[in-house]
């Protein structure tokens, strides 16, 4: 059975209100009356829950064997800078980067963005985007039993994030780029990593310059040119690949 997210505070002590959409899940999956399902909180803590009741958009549940469990997080963050691309790319992309085990998304409008979302006149367009992506962050988390939920950052230009960003290694993947992915990741211990992939079109050269400037280092992920909504999945696992032996080994 998936999990579901049901946000804290958490008290085993007293029963525990559903929310809305939760008690609609239950609904839907036909949980009756005592039975027990997973939950999380979205902040690394998962519970049991057995259903005392349910009617109509409530319904409340006894929690028991709460606990802390991050066992699916890496120690490292990565952050996906992803170029606005158009379509219902967005949704995949968002999708798939939670599925892979990025820790953050940062939506970026970008020179070649078919998108436009940040303009005065674009607010309500852009929160409407934001607050649908929200629920598929949640939704990928209860797909693949993430018990944290990545952090949505606002929608912001290419340039403003360019100032904003934290320390981090700093990757524009680029297929014109001289240097492979693999090779910086291979000459860099683990550590918290910013994946910048531009919209459809790539990067303009006047952004890969100011990237630089920036102290972004230009990689490319091999020989073929990919779509936007498929490089940030394939560099993620690279990532990954290269970086988290450990689960290697616990799959062998």
């Amino acid at each position: 059975m998936p999990q579901f997210y049901l946000p804290g505070p958490w008290d085993s002590e007293k029963p525990t209100p559903l929310t809305p959409e939760v008690a609609h899940h239950l609904r839907v999956r036909r949980i009756e009356l005592g039975d027990t399902f997973p939950i999380f909180d979205g902040k690394g803590q998962v519970a049991n829950a057995k259903l005392l009741s349910l009617s109509g958009k409530s319904g409340s549940a006894q929690l028991s064997e709460i606990r802390t469990d991050i066992h699916r997080e890496t120690p490292y963050a990565i952050t996906l800078a992803q170029g606005l691309a158009g379509g219902d790319k967005m949704d995949w992309i968002v999708e798939k980067a939670i599925e892979t085990g990025a820790q953050v998304i940062a939506p970026l409008q970008c020179e070649r963005s078919i998108l436009k979302l940040t303009r005065s006149s674009d607010q309500d367009r852009a929160q409407k985007r934001l607050t649908h992506w929200k629920g598929i962050i949640q939704a990928a988390c209860e797909q693949c039993d993430r018990t944290v939920l990545a952090n949505l950052e606002p929608i912001q230009t290419f340039d403003e994030y360019l100032k904003a960003t934290k320390p981090a290694l700093k990757l524009l993947l680029s297929p014109d780029a001289t240097q492979s992915l693999y090779s910086v990741l291979m000459e860099n211990d683990p550590q918290d990593v910013v994946l910048m992939i531009g919209p459809e079109g790539g990067h303009s050269p006047e952004e890969e310059a100011r990237a630089q400037a920036a102290g972004y280092r230009i990689v490319s992920l091999g020989e073929r040119v990919l779509r936007t909504e498929t490089a940030g999945v394939v560099a993620i696992t690279a990532v990954h690949s290269v970086w988290n032996p450990e689960m290697q080994k616990r799959l062998k």
